[in-house]
């Protein structure tokens, strides 16, 4: 859903076509997220089927004329949700070290702790080497200062997280 309601943002900013408007995408996050130029046309399809955008005109600037979209005033009113929406994980977001340490806490032959321990001082290494690159980024709120910040702080939770498991409980059962 990002893909489609930052492409409607960047449209109703400033109406373009698809080359430019990919253009701007990528200024914009940095080039962390990489989007072909297919993805750009299918989402102009899609917003304009759904009737969120509409042709405005033809840039003729260029060798390969391109339509110029802009937003409807139903695009504008689906953009004013999505900004004011939250944005929120899924509960049932499926998270790879959650079943590997769950699996692991029912198996035999898995040092649990061992295992918790080499998680714990790579999510340290990883966290080390993030707040390092941090360093040489200007400190003003582009796509990859947020997404380093971001990933700083999931990787904060995640070492307190893995502190708090450790005091958990077993599993009660027979290991299988």
């Amino acid at each position: 859903m990002s893909i489609r309601f930052a492409l409607l943002g960047l449209l109703n900013d400033e109406p373009c076509g698809a080359g430019k408007l990919r253009q701007r995408f990528e200024d914009r996050t940095q080039g962390i997220w990489p989007m072909n130029i297919g993805q750009v046309y299918q989402t102009i399809q899609r917003l304009d089927r759904d009737g969120l955008i509409e042709k405005v005109g033809t840039d003729n600037s260029t060798n390969r004329p391109a339509d110029i979209y802009a937003t409807t005033d139903a695009g504008r009113a689906a953009l004013e949700q999505w900004w004011n929406e939250p944005t929120l994980r899924p509960r049932n977001d499926r998270d790879d070290l959650v079943i590997k340490i769950a699996v692991a806490a029912v198996v035999r032959g898995v040092d649990n702790r061992a295992l918790i321990q080499g998680q714990r001082e790579a999510t340290m290494r990883e966290l080390r080497d993030i707040t390092l690159a941090k360093t040489s980024i200007p400190p003003a709120r582009t796509a990859q200062r947020l997404l380093l910040e971001r990933r700083i702080f999931d990787l904060e939770a995640e070492a307190r997280w893995l502190d708090h498991i450790e005091t958990l409980a077993e599993p009660e059962g027979p290991r299988s």
